[in-house]
């Protein structure tokens, strides 16, 4: 046969199965039985198998996909993917209704009331953003955070409801659709089925799966389970097609190129058909073959969305009402404890497995102490769990009529870390608990890792996040000092690291070995000493030994250091943990020349006052004023107390000029603090 005759066989077998899977992903009306498409498609298959040469991208037997990528490659948006502002209530709906209206009339915009509003479920799924050239699929993004999203595009081609190329005529060249990846419920359940049955984990929620999928870097995987798209809307579209003058038009347009759109979309007027179609979809939501987590409304004339605009994050002629939280009640059977990034300790409710907005809940989240005592949770208690869209499931209180009568508080915040065994406490005025091993905790280690070798710390050049993670990852770094003992050869063996990559990393760490006190003080990531306190400290107490045997009341006569910073401080170095890796530093070879002590004015007016600047300063600036003032002996607080012995007030001085007046503390000018100071202006 000729190579053209098998060409346009080709063509006629792609053209006959994209018509398929149009009418029966799209439409939901076959028009051949399963047993025709397998025919069709093996017959396809062997002609290609015969001249590869013909295969093109746009063939039905590329969605299986090729070989798995290495990584997911950054696509910016050509316009911006937005998101929607939230309405909970009916009387929200009013409201948003109100505005639109209000903004029209003041835009001399003459329209019969009630406006109309294309409607249409808001799936519970993941953003997809997909590019289509000369009716040809050439790109998927998802949304990323609006302005830059990740390439997911040799996963987008295995979803047979995404046609590969646009059917029928008339598309413009370019044509960016936007729409909603999700996983069905019948397949996410066969999905768990399957990872019941090898003994692997099962997903949460469809919506897990759908964005776990999404993000595999083998397509293959991706053909296997199952993904479906909705469209919603429309990104870059080239100037040769005009939009209709509707919203709903539009998307029936798409719909007549092949793209799949939702069958229970509908138009509704006014806040009272909005309010009218929620009810409908919230009766039948049970009942949907997928999960949607509540509904969107967009102005329909086109032409008002321009009018309406947007804010700095979401559209003024769009809104989702989001469907209530649902709850239910099971059993709590224990409370343990995680620890954060950050050290802070979070309860964590163990409960009985029970089914939530369609996720099997086993964990849920009590904040912290003061909650489990404020709703006077106790273990083995029936209590109220509630899941609300993505938020986490939280326990919103007992079941008080199932307690029973002999029940008692069982729990109680740890006084050490589960992680690392050093002593936990509650900082000062808030709800949290934290671990002091800083250094040492394995739950802050990445965190920990991170701050160590930032800018305004080590500033070790070539150590990033990604490297970080990955080297606690792969255990090769535990605490800050481990970093000392890298080697050329133990980085060139990572990932995306040669030898000469591998070279700069290690050179720098080698560099930062030679460092200033200040910076090894911020570099440690003791909980409320910033940079500027770590060079108070530094220069206040001279040594590494001074600030480590230094008890609070000597803190306490260091700028900028509170009762809470000098309570912090005193906790972290009494850790034995910490002071483990300190050393290990310093074995490593860490050093800093003798920071120069600050002669200090003994016979200054000022010398071992406190003092607060406020207001605004016209002869100097604030900074030389506080670098004076420590010059002539004070000590330079941010805020008014019995303890404050002056007040420095310049122009508009605010809440702590009011503070001090009612304290009775004596307030000068900026003049008057001049000539007491003796200091010659200008």
């Amino acid at each position: 046969m000729p190579i053209e005759s098998i060409h346009n066989t080709l063509q006629d077998l792609k053209k006959t199965l994209a018509r398929h899977n149009y009418a029966y992903y799209v439409l939901d009306t076959p028009e051949m039985s399963d047993a025709q498409y397998d025919l069709l498609y093996q017959q396809l298959l062997q002609t290609e198998k015969a001249h590869p040469e013909l295969i093109t991208a746009d063939s039905p037997s590329q969605r299986v996909g090729d070989q798995p990528l290495g990584h997911f490659q950054s696509v910016k948006h050509a316009v911006p993917m937005f998101s929607l502002e939230n309405a909970f209530i009916q009387d929200d709906l009013v409201d948003f209704e109100r505005k639109v209206n209000d903004k029209l009339v003041a835009e001399k915009v003459t329209e019969e009331l009630p406006i109309a509003y294309a409607a249409e479920p808001k799936m519970d799924g993941l953003a997809i953003n997909i590019r289509y050239e000369s009716g040809k699929l050439v790109q998927a993004a998802t949304r990323g955070d609006g302005s830059v999203g990740e390439d997911v595009t040799h996963n987008i081609r295995t979803i047979r409801s995404v046609p590969l190329e646009l059917l029928g005529e008339g598309w413009p060249s370019v044509l960016e659709v936007r729409g909603e990846i999700f996983m069905s419920k019948a397949v996410f359940n066969q999905l768990n089925e399957i990872s019941l049955q090898k003994a692997e984990k099962p997903f949460a929620n469809p919506r897990n799966a759908a964005a776990g999928t999404l993000r595999q870097l083998d397509p293959k995987i991706a053909s296997q389970r199952q993904l479906s798209l909705y469209l919603y809307g429309w990104g870059e579209i080239s100037n040769d097609w005009s939009l209709p003058a509707l919203y709903h038009k539009t998307i029936e347009q798409f719909k007549v190129w092949g793209l799949p759109t939702n069958p229970d979309a509908k138009v509704v007027y006014g806040a009272k058909g909005m309010a009218d179609y929620y009810d409908q979809l919230q009766a039948k939501r049970k009942d949907l073959p997928y999960e949607i987590d509540g509904i969107v409304y967009k102005v329909d004339v086109l032409a008002y969305h321009s009018k309406l605009g947007f804010t700095t994050k979401a559209p003024r002629w769009a809104i989702a009402r989001k469907f209530p939280a649902e709850e239910v009640w099971t059993e709590l059977l224990d409370i343990e404890i995680q620890v954060g990034r950050t050290g802070a300790l979070t309860p964590v409710a163990r409960l009985r497995p029970v089914n939530v907005a369609g996720v099997m809940v086993a964990n849920a989240t009590l904040h912290n102490m003061d909650e489990i005592e404020r709703k006077d949770v106790r273990i083995g208690d029936t209590v109220i769990v509630r899941r609300a869209g993505d938020v986490i499931p939280e326990v919103v209180g007992p079941v008080l009529s199932k307690r029973e009568a002999s029940s008692v508080r069982l729990f109680n915040m740890p006084s050490r870390c589960p992680e690392c065994d050093s002593a936990v406490i509650k900082e000062h005025d808030k709800a949290v608990y934290r671990c002091t091993g800083g250094l040492f905790c394995p739950a802050q280690r990445k965190r920990a890792l991170q701050h160590f070798v930032s800018r305004k710390a080590f500033d070790i050049q070539g150590l990033g996040d990604k490297l970080i993670n990955q080297l606690a990852d792969l255990n090769m770094v535990h605490h800050p000092d481990d970093l000392f003992s890298l080697t050329i050869e133990s980085l060139s063996g990572l990932d995306r690291m040669a030898e000469k990559s591998a070279f700069k990393v290690i050179s720098a760490i080698q560099a930062a070995k030679e460092t200033t006190l200040a910076r090894f003080i911020y570099a440690l990531g003791i909980p409320e000493v910033g940079e500027v306190t770590a060079k108070h400290l530094a220069n206040h107490f001279i040594t590494l030994d001074n600030i480590q045997s230094a008890d609070k009341d000597a803190l306490l006569d260091v700028s900028d250091v509170g009762e809470i910073v000098a309570e912090n401080i005193v906790t972290f170095f009494q850790q034995p943990h910490n002071q483990e890796v300190i050393n290990g530093l310093i074995a490593a070879g860490i050093h800093w020349p003798t920071p120069q002590a600050q002669n200090r004015a003994i016979d200054s007016p000022f010398a071992g006052k406190v003092v607060v600047l406020t207001g605004s300063l016209m002869q100097i600036s604030r900074e030389d004023a506080k670098q004076l003032l420590e010059g002539l002996g004070a000590k330079v607080t941010g805020s008014v107390s019995a303890k404050t012995d002056y007040v420095i007030a310049g122009e508009k001085a605010g809440s702590k000029l009011t503070k001090a007046e009612s304290l009775g503390i004596p307030v000068l000018s900026e003049q008057e603090w001049i000539e007491m100071s003796g200091v010659t202006n200008g």
